[in-house]
């Protein structure tokens, strides 16, 4: 009998250890790594940017519709060629501040005043305009308005809205068909976590405000780049999916409130954010659901990546 109690007691170690081995393969579980906190993590900001490019706009609450924030990246400049313009190679697209009004918004640029861009407009001239490797259908402003930011910007320049029936598709690679953005480089909301600034900020010699890096939610609680791991998030009842980490660019070297450029942030991040060769802060998210998020809304983190691509390595 005592053999046979042994043999019974292998066995069932045995199935145990074989089940785990089975779960851990297939992924049944949520594994959170060590470095993923539990604390409570709440929104502490919310940012619009409804001129691509062009100044934010920081609200309170905001409307997630199919394709992002409400008003988010819904207006680009283009140029000669109907071919996307940024910072990037226009760091004076800093100094043109957006307000949003009742009925529509209105742009400032110190030194050539400001104009009212209307929501609603009666003419629909639509052009195929390029973003990336994207195009899509835009509808052109009014001549006006190209004239007044063809001055302001010393080029010349066209001002474009995407109309509701523009469906411009995120990068399938890393969504599911269907899904919809804006005129944003590549997904309609990038999330920051407030401790991944602070960390950053203790290793400059400058710190610097959370608007070089221009994200839609920034949340506080948890740990520095705990927003890597987030893989499927709830706010507000609204489901929100990681789907890729943001690769920075030249722009954040541009002060947003002067359009000079450094080397910062790019030079520190590089010494620790570098994976692949691109320097990575901040991810992207897709979404499903609509609805209003708010300042003080609960995020509440319901699994976590275990893909390679979104491990790195901090030295």
């Amino acid at each position: 009998m005592a053999f046979k109690r042994s043999s019974a007691s292998y066995r069932s170690c045995f199935f145990i250890i074989r089940y785990v081995d089975y779960i851990k393969q297939y992924q049944f579980f949520t594994f959170i790594p060590a470095y993923i906190s539990h604390s409570m993590l709440t929104i502490s900001s919310l940012y619009i940017y409804p001129i691509k490019s062009l100044g934010g706009i920081s609200v309170n609450n905001a409307l997630v519709t199919d394709r992002g924030l409400k008003y988010d990246r819904r207006w680009m400049l283009v140029d000669e060629q109907n071919r996307f313009l940024t910072q990037r190679e226009h760091p004076q697209m800093a100094l043109f501040k957006v307000q949003i009004e009742s009925e529509g918004l209105l742009v400032t640029q110190q030194g050539n005043g400001s104009v009212r861009i209307p929501f609603e407009q009666n003419d629909q001239i639509k052009q195929e305009i390029a973003i990336w490797d994207d195009t899509c259908t835009g509808v052109f402003v009014s001549p006006e308005l190209d004239s007044w930011f063809s001055e302001a910007m010393g080029i010349k320049c066209r001002l474009v809205h995407m109309p509701e029936e523009t469906h411009r598709e995120v990068d399938q690679r890393y969504a599911q068909p269907g899904m919809i953005t804006s005129f944003s480089d590549a997904y309609p909301f990038l999330l920051i976590g407030q401790h991944s600034l602070d960390d950053l900020n203790t290793k400059l010699a400058e710190p610097l405000p959370m608007d070089r890096f221009r994200p839609n939610i920034v949340f506080t609680g948890g740990r520095p780049f705990e927003e890597d791991l987030m893989n499927h998030v709830k706010i507000a009842g609204i489901d929100f999916y990681g789907a890729k980490l943001c690769a920075r660019c030249v722009l954040t070297t541009i002060n947003q409130q002067t359009a000079v450029k450094a080397k910062e942030p790019l030079k520190t991040l590089a010494s620790y954010r570098l994976k692949n060769k691109k320097i990575l802060f901040g991810q992207n998210l897709i979404h499903k659901g609509t609805g209003i998020i708010t300042i003080g809304d609960t995020l509440e983190v319901l699994s976590t990546h275990r893909e390679e691509r979104f491990i790195v390595s901090q030295k």
